[in-house]
Order: structure tokens, then sequence, then C-alpha cells
């Protein structure tokens, strides 16, 4: 098993809906306008973050924010067969890492034998 987190367009940007948190935790950043800025915008959020999984980040065209309803964020499971196995709510109420952890035992239950060679 795999796990990224995806950077999406920023949810708050200071040429955007700024959240009054953001400004006291000195998070200020313009909405990228190029995918280097979005790029290293990303690379300052795993930092601060402290993230240890690693981070893609989503293209200009935002594809994958709008082909899984990501903003601001949101849980998924893909599946072996690329299908999603579970998701998520959107955040920040709907990200609930229990609900993703048991949807991966579930899956990988179900799954067990998915793959091992016929007897």
């Amino acid at each position: 098993m795999e796990f990224f987190v995806v950077y999406i367009r920023e949810a708050h940007p200071t040429d955007g809906w700024q959240v009054e948190s953001n400004e006291r935790e000195g998070i200020l950043f313009a909405q990228p306008t190029s995918y280097g800025e979005r790029a290293e915008v990303a690379r300052v959020c795993s930092l601060k973050l402290e993230l240890s999984v690693p981070t893609l980040v989503d293209d200009m065209d935002n594809s994958t924010d709008l082909k899984y309803y990501a903003l601001p964020d949101r849980l998924y499971l893909i599946g072996r067969d690329g299908r999603i196995a579970y998701r998520g709510g959107p955040g920040p109420f709907g990200f609930v890492a229990a609900e993703l952890e048991e949807a991966i035992e579930k899956y990988l239950s179900a799954n067990a034998n998915a793959g091992a060679p016929a007897k």
C-alpha cells in the first residue's frame, strides 16, 4: 500500500478567501499562477506540516481536484483496479482518518487472495 498527499490549488490564498487562522500562523500564499509556484507552495506545505508521505502536485488545469472533488481536502482509497474503493467526506469535517483506516482494513480483507496464484 502506498500513501500520497496531492497538493491541489490553494484553498485560502491571500488574493482570494484568506482565513484568520492562516494570517495568525503566517500561512500567506497568493494563488500560484505557474506549476513552479504551485510546486514551491506544496514543498513549503509539506515541510511545515512535517509530512512523512510523498507529496504530489496537481497540474495547473486542476485535473485531479476536478476529477476527485478534492477541495479543500479529502481522503481516498484507490483499489488495485484503479477504482475508488473509499471516498471520504469533504474536509475539514469529513476528513476522518479512522474511516479511511476502516476502509483499508475491509478492502484488504476482501481482497486478501487477489493476485495469489491459483491452487
